[in-house]
Formats: structure tokens, C-alpha cells, sequence
């Protein structure tokens, strides 16, 4: 299945911007940049939404502006107006489990504590949908989860992660085209 719909998942604002809860706010804007589109603000759809052709096919860009934890509803809304499946949307996140630098690619699958996903998932009323896991590493202690995710990363972690973003930026236009597998082998081996 193609994707027709990529969504990055952050919490709105110039407060958060640079903390590691919005690398998938990261990718959505490098993806705008390279693709020369705009994000406009749509109160509808609860999102700064944008839309580009991408491999020959209309492709659209969002920010929910829900915050992180409701970002379902804003996913849900998008799809039901340009009436897209789950399975043609790719979500982009910040992910604990992976180093800084590694980015991957997966189909399904829970949530893994992730609230921005948690609330997709309940939303969609689906798991099947595509992420885009951008490592962000781990603070090792559970308990320091929420004040890590809520701070901007280190120098060398910000260099890391953009290498992650550039090299999930080259893989874009095969999952555009459904050629996801190709797309996996790519980024995954490259890292």
C-alpha cells in the first residue's frame, strides 16, 4: 500500500520546538523544505497541514496542533476528510527504545508507552498504520522519561538525529510508492 498521508507527531509551539518529543515535527519540516511547501493552519482538521507530489503522487504533510497526547484526533480527522485508509499513513515519532541516529521503519504493532501513538491508535480505531520511529535514546531510568522527552538534546544527539532524518528523507518517495520493503532495506542497512 502507498502512503498518502505523513504526519508528524509534537507538541505545538516555540516552547517545545527544539525538545526530543518533536523530532517527528523535525521530519515533517524537513520533508516541506525539501519539497518547497508551506504548512497552512487548518481549525477543521486540528493541523498545519501542507501538500506536495511526491513521486507523481498528492501527498499530505501535517502538525497536529492538539499536543502530543491527542494527537489522534487531529490524525483522524485528516484521514476521514481526504479519505485515506490507515494503512496509507505514515506516522512520525520520537522513540526511547532507539539511539539517537537510528531511525526505522514498522507496520502495526502497539504502542510502546507512547502517548502521541496511544491516542492514533484509539482514534483510528486501528494499529495498522506505518511509523516512522526516530531514535531519541533513552535517560535510563523510567522515572526521568517525561522531563528527558520534555528537553532539548545534546549538540552531538542533534547532529545524530538530522543524519536519521536526512537519511529517512531518502527513503520517502519508495514508501510514497509502496515499495516499503525496498524502503526498510535502505534505511535500516544504512545505519
Amino acid at each position: 500500500m502507498s502512503i498518502k498521508l505523513i504526519v508528524g507527531l509534537g507538541n505545538p509551539g516555540k516552547d517545545y520546538q527544539s525538545h526530543r518529543h518533536n523530532v517527528g515535527f523535525w521530519f515533517v519540516d524537513a520533508l516541506t523544505r525539501l519539497y518547497s511547501v508551506d504548512f497552512k493552519k487548518n481549525s477543521k482538521l486540528l493541523c498545519d497541514i501542507a501538500q506536495t507530489t511526491i513521486s507523481g503522487d498528492v501527498i499530505r504533510v501535517a502538525k497536529p496542533y492538539t499536543y502530543m497526547n491527542r494527537s489522534g484526533q487531529s490524525i483522524q480527522s485528516i484521514a476521514k476528510f481526504y479519505q485515506i485508509n490507515c494503512d496509507e499513513v505514515l506516522v512520525a515519532h520520537d522513540d526511547l527504545d532507539l539511539d539517537p541516529g537510528i531511525a526505522r521503519i514498522k507496520y502495526s504493532g502497539g504502542h510502546g508507552g507512547h502517548n502521541g501513538l496511544r491516542d492514533t491508535i484509539k482514534a483510528l480505531d486501528s494499529k495498522d498504520f506505518y511509523r516512522l520511529r526516530l531514535g531519541i535514546g533513552h535517560p535510563g531510568d523510567r522515572s526521568k522519561v517525561t522531563n528527558y522527552v520534555l528537553r532539548s538534546p545534546s549538540i552531538n544527539d542533534i547532529e545524530q538525529i538530522q543524519n536519521a532524518l536526512v537519511d529517512s528523507l531518502n527513503v520517502v518517495n519508495l514508501l510514497v510508492l509502496g515499495n516499503t520493503e525496498q524502503a526498510m532495506k535502505e534505511l535500516h542497512t544504512k545505519q
